[in-house]
């Protein structure tokens, strides 16, 4: 295990990059704790996997180093790394059995015998697939599999950092759930470094302690899941966690106050900063349907079970409110109120005002 450190790290796939937007990743500074549980998470193209492939070794960066405990590795080829690595579609030997399987990379550096049926047999025991030790790997059904490919990453003890990229893409919808639940419960157990790479939030915030958010190359936010949801530091995070996501809506700054549509919305604190775009962002779970208020119209109603998605129309801009009263009918007049400990200004699609109290 180790502490992992992206110092000014910085990749083009073009030979003689002009400018920031020939970047595939701009320039990154992270640290990553000694046994820590960390999810990156993006869309597709956000350089995630451009950012896996350099930790890995798979990839030399353009600029910038890479460092395990302090030690310069950004030259090192993938097997000096010690790196594990879970992809999404499982990596094993359909002709050896699960014991084969998991002995493998221990019988690979030559380890004792005795050692492997020690080690295979608690990583067994923690995946649950003790009984199917004896089994050929091929006849498995797909979330079996990509257990067992999990427990390839995980057999070894001298791992730097075990690392999963997008590893429930092909599992069944009903299976993800108990194959996140299993991966965070064994990060608990043997304590290794782990970094998660998905789009998925859920599969991000259900496993990681720390999420790195990035768009467009860059890191837009690092935080515990809480952090995310609770204080979005720039509007995109706002918007691509959370379901629905934050209300991202013009604003108009005006005598010291924000305006939307015309009608002033209190905000959490002062308005720092400068930029050019003003936006207010607010969250629909603190957006309450009432009496008084900011005047809008329902335009629609999404019943999702155990509450309801009202999107109304403030003027020309929607926004969504969560209920789990009686929602009111469409085309019905209603009030919004914003929380206003929960109401940000962002300014060119960054945090503009100071935290409440």
């Amino acid at each position: 295990m180790a502490k992992i450190t992206l110092s000014k790290l910085r990749h083009s796939y073009l030979p003689n990059p002009a400018g920031p937007a020939d970047y595939a990743l701009k320039e990154i500074d992270l640290d990553w704790s000694d046994g820590g549980a960390y999810a990156l998470l993006g869309p597709s193209g956000c350089g995630k996997s451009t950012l896996l492939n350099i930790i890995s070794g798979l990839l030399t960066p353009s600029e910038g180093q890479i460092l395990f405990d302090d030690k310069d590795v950004t030259g090192l080829p993938p097997d000096q790394r010690n790196i594990a690595q879970v992809f999404q579609f499982p990596v094993i030997y359909d002709t050896m059995s699960v014991f084969d399987n998991l002995a493998f990379p221990l019988r690979n550096r030559g380890v004792p015998e005795t050692t492997v049926k020690a080690r295979v047999s608690d990583i067994a025991e923690m995946l649950e697939v003790t009984d199917m030790l004896g089994t050929r790997a091929a006849g498995l059904s797909p979330d079996n599999k990509q257990k067992i490919s999990m427990g390839r990453g995980l057999v070894r003890d001298d791992v730097n950092v075990v690392m999963f990229d997008e590893p429930l893409t092909v599992i069944d919808p009903h299976l993800k759930w108990k194959l996140r639940s299993k991966l965070k419960e064994l990060h608990q157990k043997v304590r290794a470094t782990m970094i998660y790479v998905t789009h998925d939030q859920t599969e991000a915030l259900t496993f990681a302690d720390q999420v790195v958010v990035m768009q467009d190359g860059e890191i837009v936010q690092i935080g515990t899941p809480v952090d995310l949801f609770a204080r979005p530091a720039h509007t995109f995070v706002g918007h691509f966690i959370g379901s629905p996501g934050m209300n991202v809506l013009p604003a108009e700054l005006r005598d010291g106050g924000a305006y939307l549509a015309g009608q002033h919305v209190p905000l959490e604190g002062a308005v720092t900063g400068q930029g050019q775009l003003t936006q207010i962002g607010i969250r629909p779970e603190f957006v309450r349907i009432g009496n008084t208020g900011l005047q809008a119209t329902v335009r629609k109603v999404s019943d999702v079970g155990r509450h309801s998605v009202v999107e109304a129309m403030i003027g020309d801009t929607s926004v969504k409110a969560v209920t789990e009263d009686p929602p009111p009918a469409q085309g019905a007049a209603i009030h919004l109120q914003f929380q206003q400990d929960q109401t940000r200004l962002y300014r060119d699609g960054w945090l503009a005002t100071e935290a409440a109290g």
